[in-house]
């Protein structure tokens, strides 16, 4: 079993940023948001609450995380590699803060969309793919750094967040905003952009009213102010603007 979970996660690995959105589209086309959890407009408001303070929390941890230490996570030449073995920062906190925080984020865009099966098999195939990224990731580093890795494992959880080693991971260390943007824009606009999508998608599937027509205009011009606002991230960065901001350290 584990030698299957080793290939499905040096596959995800690669392939992830491609695989991930087209299982996520695919989940919410065949299945219609809900509208009314348990018939209760009510229920269905406190869920999306819920949701939404569910994804912040993930975008929060990924923030903390970049903006303390941040590593490159996509290996080199999307293979699992690392120069460096990184336990501070975040990392000293937790093995893997950014899948962690990534785990968030879906669970609380399947949980606002609402529908049972997506939430149930969204967040079982997500957590199962990053259990197998992860046990590839930790098969190569247990190879190139042997005992002192061993010792991080044993000292800092896999999935669970160990809150006290919190200051002393993160002493003499300073919080870049900066980078935060540099590196993160892509993941908090398409956060954005599926949350918007999903509302769009149930606003437009029930009957129209007219205060329902001027709250889905809201949400076009919304959907369409986060997409210029990537653009214009996207664009500084292509000029160079934060070079000196995403370099890992």
């Amino acid at each position: 079993m584990k030698n299957l979970m080793l290939k499905i996660g040096t596959f995800f690995f690669k392939y992830r940023n491609q695989a991930f959105p087209l299982i996520i589209v695919a989940l919410f086309a065949l299945f219609a948001p809900t509208t009314a959890m348990f018939g209760s407009g009510a229920a269905e408001q406190w869920k999306d609450g819920v949701a939404i303070l569910v994804v912040l929390s993930g975008l929060l941890l990924r923030a903390t995380v970049i903006g303390y230490a941040y590593i490159q996570r996509g290996g080199r030449n999307k293979r699992v590699y690392a120069a460096n073995l990184v336990t501070e920062g975040m990392f000293g906190v937790c093995r893997n803060p950014l899948y962690v925080g990534n785990m968030l984020i879906y669970a609380g865009l399947f949980l606002f969309h609402g529908n049972p099966v997506v939430v149930i098999v969204g967040c079982l195939l997500f957590g199962f793919i990053y259990q197998c990224i992860i046990l590839a990731e930790e098969e190569f580093l247990s190879a190139k750094f042997g005992d002192a890795y061993s010792a991080y494992c044993r000292d800092v959880p896999r999935w669970g967040l160990k809150l006290s080693a919190f200051s002393a991971s993160t002493e003499g260390m300073v919080f870049n905003l900066k980078r935060v943007v540099a590196k993160d824009y892509s993941t908090m606009s398409s956060t954005l952009i599926a949350l918007l999508a999903t509302e769009f998608y149930r606003v437009a599937a029930d009957s129209i009213t007219e205060q329902e027509v001027s709250y889905a205009v809201l949400l076009v011009v919304l959907f369409v102010g986060v997409v210029a606002l990537t653009g214009l991230v996207s664009s500084l960065k292509k000029r160079g603007v934060f070079d000196e901001l995403t370099a890992a350290h």
